[in-house]
């Protein structure tokens, strides 16, 4: 039988850092408020997306008891070589989506933008994307609701 060795999850790590990517923020289902619903492994895009921001930070990381990168999965330390973890920081602008509440995250990778945007947009809403990309990962979150006063941050380490 076949196996995806460490060297071919790097590949893959390495293929997907050299792509555009973006975090999708969206309102999803009202119902998730009462009743959660888990995510699919089969989705391919969000319920109800808000907008999309362009990717802040993307690193290789690796497993660090006493690394500075603390998400549920575990901590990690950055690494300059190649590995089988991409660390990604999304960080909003206050002004994305100002008063819009949030139940859904997805990391996509791979999407195009609109010709003639302005230079150095980094958010998006729906109609300002021209190709999705391919979901890497998607969350369905405890609702909050966006304030013009807050600066949202998000962290994902994925592991191919």
């Amino acid at each position: 039988m076949a196996i995806l060795t460490n060297s071919g999850r790097i590949a893959m790590a390495m293929s997907v850092k050299s792509q555009p990517i973006h975090m999708a923020w969206g309102s999803g289902d009202a119902a998730w408020d009462t009743t959660p619903t888990p995510e699919s492994i089969d989705s391919t895009a969000l319920l109800n997306e808000i907008g999309r921001r362009t990717a802040t930070y993307v690193q290789y990381c690796v497993p660090d008891e006493a690394g500075e990168i603390i998400v549920p999965t575990g901590r990690f330390r950055e690494s300059l070589t190649p590995s089988k973890h991409l660390y990604m920081r999304f960080a909003f602008d206050f002004t994305d989506a100002p008063s819009s509440v949030i139940r859904e995250l997805a990391v996509f990778v791979g999407t195009l933008v609109a010709g003639g945007l302005p230079p150095g947009q980094m958010y998006f809403e729906p109609g300002q994307v021209t190709n999705p990309g391919t979901l890497l990962v998607i969350e369905h979150i405890e609702k909050f609701q966006r304030s013009a006063s807050v600066r949202q941050t998000f962290e994902f380490v994925v592991t191919f």
